[in-house]
């Protein structure tokens, strides 16, 4: 299972900076390039709450389910 974070596409389509998200939301730089990155294991839903108003987007937006190719096999 592979959730990818598409925060850079948002921050695009919405011309901000992760500076300015970061300032928006109250999490630190380091953080948010830990989440923008996948790197992250999990998110609170206060944290996305603050990441969807701030982007005036949608969770969908910013989460995408891709199923694994190794996963598809045995199927």
């Amino acid at each position: 299972m592979a959730i990818i974070i598409n925060i850079d596409v948002m921050l695009a389509k919405r011309k901000m900076s992760v500076t300015e998200l970061s300032e928006r939301v109250g999490i630190t730089m380091a953080n948010l390039s830990i989440l923008k990155n996948g790197k992250a294991k999990a998110i609170r839903l206060t944290t996305l709450d603050s990441i969807c108003e701030a982007l005036e987007c949608q969770p969908g937006d910013i989460l995408e389910y891709r199923a694994d190719p190794e996963e598809l096999k045995d199927l």
